[in-house]
């Protein structure tokens, strides 16, 4: 059975490398992957077309910078699946790009299944690709238990729910069993700040003066406190960069490791809105984030429709975790935001057990991937037989 993958983006390559796991378990010796894939999926066998770090791009803007290289990739891989022919499609996230391509071989291969996994954030802006999608793909297998309904009310794919990798993470477990053993987490006498300005160098240069100067006020609020920023090696050098500048610098520290290492001994987090939000939640860190758009991205932010940016709060359906955008991101504000959340407060403990109800609603009886090599291994034998798949 011929597999291949599209996606773009270092967290569907986990995601891929994991199904892509699951799938030689569950069909051993059947399974040949193709495609795009990163350093995770390259481990399981998998030889990537091209190096997808052309495609990890965030922003209108720098989608528009480097768009004719975009589409050239673009029609590489279009042409490539059409000339294999494979038995099955998966896209992964990065729907700009990912979708374009099921799209424009969905008509030409009718005898391939079309998976997506990470469905666009619908609930969070442009409803209007849910239809897209539909056009593009049988099925959607969703990461947070909030997205099939919203998938199906605009006219989407059959959606399912399957969990996201982040709960079966062995750090997370390993977190949670020390808070379980030592109560939950409270401050001590000496304070830990975990920083997260992000993963993209755009992200990273919008945002590195503002947490530098939140910092430096909560250092003089909290003269106990220490900082940790986790950086990806591929942007440390701008980080270090950009650290010159602070009058507070923080400890850096790399990799997966010292990133959970950093959550585990935090007692709050100052991070941009993302993914990383989700693992903090999962992680019991308190938290406050800010995020700002490039410029391009924040004159068409009036397609931003839903309620919150955060990912913990949509999954906790109430404003948990605070945000802060563009004109509200004031350092000193954000520092007395902190200084409440490193103390026995009100504004804590609502956070925390806020988690704990995350925690809850996200768990599912089977590591997402293998519930999404299991439904993908069923859509290729219905598909072979003419049956209907079950949603």
């Amino acid at each position: 059975m011929k597999v291949a993958f599209v996606l773009g983006e270092d967290s569907a390559d986990r995601i891929g490398a994991d199904l892509l796991r699951h799938l030689k378990r569950q069909a051993p010796g059947e399974v040949v992957a193709i495609g795009l894939g990163g350093p995770a999926m390259r481990g399981e066998g998998l030889q990537s077309l091209f190096d997808i770090e052309e495609l990890s791009i965030i922003g209108v803007g720098a989608i528009l910078a480097r768009l004719p290289k975009l589409l050239g990739r673009l029609n590489q891989t279009i042409a490539f699946l059409r000339a294999e022919r494979p038995d099955v499609i998966v896209t992964i996230d990065s729907f700009t790009f990912t979708n374009r391509v099921a799209a424009k071989l969905r008509p030409s291969l009718p005898d391939t299944v079309f998976v997506n996994v990470v469905p666009p954030a619908i609930w969070a802006y442009r409803p209007d690709r849910a239809a897209k999608l539909s056009k593009a793909v049988d099925r959607t297998l969703c990461l947070f238990p909030f997205e099939p309904e919203a998938v199906q009310r605009h006219g989407g794919p059959p959606a399912t729910y399957i969990g996201h990798p982040i709960m079966a993470d062995p750090h997370i477990a390993d977190i949670l069993e020390r808070d379980r053993t030592n109560g939950l987490r409270t401050p001590s006498t000496s304070l830990t700040l975990v920083i997260l300005p992000g993963s993209r160098r755009g992200e990273i240069t919008r945002l590195m003066d503002d947490f530098g100067r939140t910092f430096a006020d909560l250092s003089r609020r909290l003269p106990n406190l220490r900082g940790v920023l986790p950086a990806v090696s591929r942007v440390r050098p701008l980080i270090e960069e950009k650290l010159q500048t602070w009058s507070v610098r923080p400890e850096v520290v790399e990799g997966e490791e010292a990133k959970w290492r950093a959550f585990a001994a935090a007692d709050a987090a100052l991070a941009a809105s993302g993914t990383v939000a989700l693992e903090l939640s999962l992680a019991a860190v308190p938290m406050v984030l800010a995020y700002r758009l490039d410029p391009v991205s924040y004159r068409l932010r009036h397609l931003m429709t839903g309620w919150t940016a955060a990912l913990p709060n949509f999954v906790a359906g109430h404003p948990l975790v605070p945000e802060h955008f563009h004109e509200t991101i004031q350092p000193e504000h954000l520092a007395r935001r902190l200084e409440r959340l490193m103390t026995p407060t009100p504004e804590r403990a609502a956070q925390m057990a806020g988690f704990e109800a995350i925690r809850s609603a996200m768990t599912v009886p089977e590591p997402p991937g293998a519930a999404a090599a299991r439904i993908i291994l069923d859509l290729v034998a219905q598909k072979k037989t003419g049956a209907e798949a079950p949603v």
